[in-house]
C-alpha cells in the first residue's frame, strides 16, 4: 500500500526543517556563499517557521536576508568560561582577553571603515584605539612593537575571515607578522552588522562590573507578571537544554527547577520534535543526546594521545569521591605514560609534559560538564560515571546481565561491566559569535 502524498510532503517538510534548525544551531551565522550555501537556503526557505520557533522557545531572533542567516543566540549560562573563541583553522589555543579587546576593536574599526581595507591601516586604528586611557587602565596595551602583538591580531582576522566579516583579496597575514607584506581583504558591511547578538546596544549599558554589564546586555524586559515569569524560564531553560552538555539539577534556583519539573516533557519533546535530539533524564539533571553526533563542537572520546590521556583521566576522575589536585592527575599521566606510552606521541612521552596534558584534558572534562574546577582542584561531576570502568563479569549464556531486569535506572550509573560508556555529546556553543 502505498503513502498518500500528503504524508510523505509532510515528512519532507518535517526533515527539511529538522535539518535547517541543525544548521543553525551549528552556525547561527550563515552565508549564501562558502560552504555553507546549502544549509543557508534551507534556512531561508523556512524562515518564517523557524522564527517563530526560536522566539517563542528560546527568546533567539532570526534574521534572514538574501546574503546572511543569523540566528542571534545568547547563552543561558552567562558565567561559563569553558567555549573560547578559537584561531580559526590554526592552533586550538584558545583566545586570550588580550584578543578579545582587539576582536571589539577591530570590528568597530571595521564599521566606521570602508568598503576595502588593508590589515596595516587596520592595526593604525586599532593602535589609536587601544590608547583609551580606560583600556589602559585596565591592563591592555597594543602598539605593535612585539611580534606576539600582531600574532594576536593575526588571529582576530582569522577568525574575522572564518566568520565571512573580511574577504581576502590578496597578501597573507604570516608576512605582515614578520613585517614582509601587507594584505587587503573586502568587507562584508552586512555581515559586520549583524555580528553582535545583543538585546541592548553596548553603549547603553550603564553598570559598573563586569558581571553585572555582562547581564544587562541579555536582559529581557521587566519580568512584573507571574506569564512574563515563567516564559523567561522557559526560555532560559530551552536555550540550556539546546547549548549545554548537561543541564544540572543543582545547577537550577528553586523556581527553575520547579518548572523544569513541571513542564519537563513538553520542553524535551519541543527541542526534539525540532531538533532530532533525544532527552535522557536522570536523577542529577537532563541532557540532550544528538544520535547523529554533528551538533558538538567538543568530543569524548577522541582519537590521538590527547584523546587517550583524556578518556584514561575520565575513568580515573570517576572513581574518585572527591576533589582531585591537578598534582595529583599529573602523577597519575606519568604513571599511564609507562603503561601506554608506547602509543602516545613522542612530546607527550617527554619530562615535563604532564602538565599541558592534564590541563587539556581538564579544559575538555570541563567543557562537557563532566568535571568543575575550583582553584587548582578537579571535581568530578554525575555525568563522568559513564566513563567509570566496573569489574569484569563473565556471563554464562541464557543468563541476564547484572542490572538488567527491565527497571529504569534513575541515576548516572556506571556502564556494564568491563566497557566504557558511551559518549555524552555536547552541543555546540557559539557564545562567540
Amino acid at each position: 500500500m502505498s503513502t498518500p502524498l500528503a504524508q510523505v510532503l509532510e515528512g519532507q517538510h518535517a526533515a527539511d526543517v529538522r535539518k535547517a534548525a541543525r544548521a543553525l544551531l551549528a552556525e547561527p551565522l550563515l552565508l549564501a556563499r562558502g560552504p555553507h550555501a546549502d544549509a543557508f537556503r534551507l534556512v531561508r526557505r523556512h524562515a518564517t517557521e523557524l522564527r517563530e520557533w526560536f522566539d517563542r522557545n528560546t527568546g533567539w531572533s532570526l534574521q534572514v536576508d538574501a546574503e546572511t542567516a543569523r540566528l542571534r543566540k545568547t547563552p543561558g549560562t552567562l558565567t561559563d568560561p569553558t567555549h573560547p573563541a578559537r584561531e580559526a583553522k590554526r592552533s586550538a589555543v584558545p583566545f586570550t582577553r588580550r584578543r578579545y579587546v582587539l576582536l571589539c576593536l577591530a570590528l568597530a574599526a571595521l564599521e566606521r571603515g570602508e568598503a576595502q581595507i588593508a590589515l596595516g591601516r587596520l592595526a593604525e586604528q586599532v593602535v589609536l584605539d587601544a590608547a583609551d586611557p580606560q583600556l589602559t587602565a585596565s591592563g591592555i596595551e597594543f602598539t605593535l612593537d612585539r611580534r606576539d602583538e600582531r600574532l594576536d591580531l593575526a588571529a582576530v582576522v582569522r577568525l574575522l575571515l572564518s566568520l565571512g566579516v573580511l574577504r581576502r583579496v590578496a597578501g597573507d597575514e604570516e608576512a605582515y607578522v614578520s613585517g614582509a607584506g601587507d594584505v587587503l581583504y573586502d568587507v562584508e558591511r552586512r555581515v559586520l552588522a549583524g555580528l553582535l547578538a545583543a538585546r541592548r546596544g553596548p553603549s547603553l549599558i550603564q553598570a559598573a562590573t563586569f558581571e553585572e554589564r555582562l547581564s544587562e546586555l541579555v536582559a529581557e524586559t521587566a519580568l512584573d507578571s507571574d506569564d512574563l515569569r515563567f516564559r523567561a524560564m522557559r526560555r532560559s531553560l530551552t536555550r540550556r537544554l539546546l547549548d549545554d552538555p548537561v543541564l544540572y539539577y543543582d545547577d537550577l534556583t528553586d523556581a527553575e527547577l520547579a518548572y523544569l519539573t513541571r513542564q519537563r516533557g513538553f520542553l524535551t519533546a519541543r527541542i526534539g520534535e525540532l531538533t532530532g535530539l533525544v532527552a535522557e533524564v536522570r536523577a542529577e539533571g537532563i541532557a540532550m543526546v544528538d544520535p547523529d553526533d554533528s551538533l558538538t563542537d567538543v568530543r569524548m572520546p577522541e582519537q590521538g594521545t590527547h584523546g587517550h590521556i583524556t578518556l584514561l583521566l575520565a575513568e580515573h576522575l570517576a572513581a574518585c569521591s572527591g576533589p582531585v589536585l591537578m598534582g595529583e592527575l599529573e602523577r597519575r599521566v606519568r604513571e599511564l605514560a609507562a603503561e601506554h606510552g608506547g602509543f602516545w606521541a613522542k612530546s607527550a612521552r617527554e619530562p615535563g609534559a604532564e602538565g599541558e596534558l592534564v590541563e587539556q584534558a581538564v579544559s575538555r572534562l570541563a567543557a562537557l560538564a563532566l568535571v568543575s574546577r575550583t582553584g587548582d582542584a578537579v571535581v568530578p561531576r554525575p555525568a563522568l560515571a559513564r566513563y567509570a570502568v566496573g569489574e569484569t563479569v563473565v556471563l554464562e549464556p541464557g543468563k541476564p546481565a547484572p542490572g538488567k531486569s527491565g527497571s529504569r535506572r534513575s541515576g548516572a550509573g556506571t556502564p556494564a561491566a568491563g566497557h566504557l560508556a558511551p559518549e555524552l555529546p555536547a552541543q555546540r556553543r557559539t557564545t562567540r559569535r
